[in-house]
C-alpha cells in the first residue's frame, strides 16, 4: 500500500488511520524530504484549526516522536527533515494562520482540494487559453472548460461541456484527461477536437494528431484512436462508432484554416459541403484526376470560397438557393 492521500494523512494525527495506513505514511514521509516538508505542513494546518498554542506544540512534538521511532538511515533522514522544518516553521511564525493556510492550501498535492477555474464562452464567442502545463485549448461557442489552477504530480485533469480543440504539452509522467458528461479522452502529448453530445446526442472526439484513448463514462467501452479517425458515442443506443475522416476539419472553427492534401476535386467538393452546409453537384466535364495541396483561410461565405478557387481548380459555378452546380472552365 504505498498511495498516501490527505485524507488518510489526516487520519494519522487524529490516531484512526489502520496499522497498514501508518506503515504506508511513515515509508512516504522517509521517501524524502519533500515528502516530510509536506507531512509537517499538512499537520501544522491541521493542528491551527484544532489546538490553542500550548496544545499545538504538545501534539506537534508527538507527532515528532511517532516519526523518532524509526530506526537506522531512515530515521536520521526523518531527524534531518524534522530540522528542516523546524527552519521553516520558525521563520513563519508571525505569518498569521490565514495566510499560512493559504500557502498551504497552494503548495499541497494530493487530494488536497485546489482552487479550480472555469472559462466559459457565449454564443458566438471563442477563446484560447493556456493551461498551467503549457497546453492550448481553444473553446468553441457555448462551451465551458473547468481546470485547476495547478496539475497534480501524477495526472492532468479538466472536465468540459460544449466543443473544445486541444493542443496538449507532452508529459508522459502526467498522462492528461478531459471528460463532458459522456465519454473522456485520455492523452499524453497530441492535437484533437472534443464535442460534447447536447443537444444532438452524440459525443465526437476526432484525432489530428497524436494518440488518445476514449472511455465511455457509462461502460460503452473504451478504443485508442490513430490519426485521421474520430469515434462517436451515442447517448441513446450508447453505441461507439470509429470511421476514417479528414478530422482536421473538425478543428477548422479554431483557427479558420483548412488543410488539404493531396485532395481531387470531390474531396474538395464534399469539405465544401460539410463547411458550409450546402449541396455541389459537379459536372461530368470537370477533370477528377488532378489533386491539390495546401492550406485556405476560411472565408464567410461559400461564393467568397469559390471565388478564390476557381483560378487554381480551373472551374466555374453557378448557384441557385442552396445548391451549387460546378463545371470546367478550361
Amino acid at each position: 500500500m504505498d498511495k498516501v492521500s490527505y485524507s488518510m494523512i489526516i487520519r494519522f494525527f487524529s490516531g484512526e488511520c489502520t496499522a497498514e495506513e501508518r506503515e504506508a505514511v511513515i515509508r512516504w514521509v522517509n521517501r524524502s524530504d519533500d515528502n516530510a516538508r509536506r507531512f509537517f505542513a499538512w499537520e501544522e494546518m491541521y493542528l491551527l484549526g484544532r489546538a490553542d498554542s500550548r496544545e499545538e506544540a504538545r501534539l506537534i512534538r508527538k507527532a515528532e516522536k511517532r516519526l523518532e521511532r524509526i530506526t537506522g538511515e531512515e530515521k536520521n533522514r526523518a531527524r534531518h527533515t524534522l530540522r528542516l522544518w523546524r527552519n521553516v516553521r520558525y521563520a513563519a511564525a508571525a505569518v498569521v494562520v490565514a495566510a499560512v493556510a493559504g500557502a498551504a492550501l497552494h503548495y499541497y498535492t494530493g487530494d488536497m482540494p485546489r482552487q479550480w477555474l472555469t472559462v466559459a464562452t457565449e454564443a458566438g464567442e471563442t477563446k484560447e487559453l493556456t493551461l498551467p502545463d503549457g497546453s492550448r485549448v481553444w473553446l468553441n461557442e457555448n462551451s465551458s472548460l473547468s481546470y485547476p489552477e495547478a496539475f497534480d504530480e501524477g495526472a492532468r485533469a479538466l472536465k468540459m461541456t460544449g466543443e473544445a480543440y486541444f493542443e496538449v504539452t507532452k508529459d508522459r509522467r502526467r498522462p492528461f484527461t478531459v471528460s463532458n458528461r459522456t465519454m473522456s479522452v485520455r492523452v499524453v502529448g497530441t492535437k484533437f477536437n472534443f464535442r460534447d453530445a447536447s443537444p444532438q446526442r452524440l459525443a465526437e472526439a476526432s484525432l489530428i494528431e497524436g494518440e488518445i484513448r476514449v472511455t465511455g463514462n457509462n461502460d460503452e467501452g473504451s478504443i485508442t484512436l490513430k490519426p485521421g479517425q474520430k469515434v462517436e458515442l451515442n447517448t441513446v443506443t450508447r453505441n461507439m462508432k470509429v470511421s476514417e475522416a479528414n478530422t482536421a476539419l473538425d478543428a477548422v472553427w479554431h483557427d479558420n484554416l483548412i488543410p488539404f492534401r493531396q485532395a481531387d476535386i470531390f474531396d474538395i467538393a464534399e469539405t465544401l459541403e460539410t463547411l458550409y452546409g450546402v449541396e455541389i453537384i459537379l459536372s461530368p466535364d470537370i477533370d477528377g484526376t488532378e489533386t491539390y495541396s495546401g492550406v485556405l483561410n476560411r472565408k464567410e461565405s461559400i461564393t467568397d470560397m469559390l471565388d478564390i478557387l476557381r483560378a487554381t481548380l480551373h472551374i466555374s459555378y453557378e448557384m441557385r438557393q442552396n445548391t451549387i452546380f460546378l463545371s470546367s472552365d478550361k
